[in-house]
């Protein structure tokens, strides 16, 4: 066996030089990846006998690959999702590896060439204006911590920003003079400014006039002055949606978490008209088809493209025969 040919050298060069070095990949970016090829290497030891030292590309063939994501489903409960997502990491392993051992070409195309699994597409979740107001009017603003979590709140559900945005927020990321903004850095590094509201920027400056934590420099700290988790604040809106469901019926039957204040930001923004090419600017997504399945959740969008359609004129309904067997056949299916 060439050195190279080697599944760890490959692997070892895979996470240091093109995920690290060259494409300067996030941290959780690497965690996924990682986890999924520690999975893909205890399949082969229960599945080949090998340590994943010892493994060879021969040995990373199609049908084993193909193997493996079924296992991920059958044996570990895994969604088609994760699968997907674990075909992705497998599948920039084997893009790399073309480029290592061209001598393998055939091989690696033959796993590049597993598809990933069509799936249902959820409708997206969002919070009406009553029920994001009444989430906001929750919290306890005679204390410190109720104010931060308004704040914190407020910010969220007017930006749109990823919970790992908010709470990755230091206090000079907050311009709250002319052309008020919060400048974030989001997924794949890229950095965005998205503009405040009057009533944000207000709060914010009532907010950032509070005296620091323990001379944290952190926007929104936990008691200690260090940065709040994805957790707690996961936590913290459903204490809060939990209350507000007492003056707002209609959210208990919602599971509130910080990614619904995300579509709800882009709801707000679609409702008033807004472009979806500036909406995808403003959530930072990747491509515009991501902003499209808000255009799916809106349903007054397409009343109201119903209401223009020209009614059908009324006559007595035909039914369709087909001419052919093969036609019924293929009609049948």
């Amino acid at each position: 066996m060439k050195p190279s040919s080697n599944v760890a050298t490959l692997i070892e060069h895979y996470f240091t030089e093109r995920l690290i070095r060259q494409r300067n990949v996030s941290g959780n970016t690497i965690a996924s990846y990682r986890d999924t090829f520690r999975l893909l290497f205890m399949f082969a030891m229960a599945r080949l006998h090998k340590l994943p030292s010892a493994l060879a590309l021969s040995d990373l063939d199609a049908p084993f690959i193909s193997a493996f994501l079924e296992d991920l489903e059958a044996n570990r409960g895994a969604g088609v999702r994760t699968r997907n997502l674990r075909l992705t990491a497998i599948r920039s392993f084997f893009r790399f590896a073309s480029f290592e051992e061209p001598a393998y070409s055939a091989h690696i195309q033959r796993v590049l060439a597993i598809p990933s699994k069509r799936h249902d597409k959820r409708q997206v979740d969002f919070l009406t204006r009553p029920e994001i107001e009444a989430i906001l009017a929750a919290p306890d603003r005679t204390t410190w911590l109720g104010r931060r979590d308004y704040s914190l709140l407020l910010l969220a559900v007017q930006t749109g920003l990823r919970v790992s945005e908010l709470t990755s927020l230091d206090r000079d990321a907050i311009h709250l003079g002319r052309g008020a903004h919060v400048r974030c850095v989001g997924k794949g590094r890229k950095e965005r400014c998205t503009p405040l509201t009057t009533h944000a920027r207000t709060a914010l400056q009532a907010w950032t006039k509070e005296p620091s934590r323990h001379g944290a420099t952190v926007l929104f700290p936990n008691v200690h002055g260090g940065r709040l988790s994805a957790d707690s604040v996961q936590s913290l809106l459903a204490k809060y949606a939990q209350v507000a469901g007492a003056i707002c019926p209609s959210l208990a039957s919602k599971r509130v978490t910080p990614h619904v204040l995300r579509h709800t930001a882009a709801m707000e923004l679609l409702q008033a008209g807004v472009d979806c090419s500036v909406i995808a600017l403003w959530l930072g997504h990747e491509s515009i088809e991501t902003t499209q399945a808000y255009l799916h959740a809106h349903i007054a969008l397409k009343e109201a493209a119903l209401a223009k359609l020209k009614p059908y004129e009324r006559g007595k309904p035909i039914r369709y025969r087909p001419s052919d067997r093969l036609l019924a056949f293929l009609d049948a299916l």
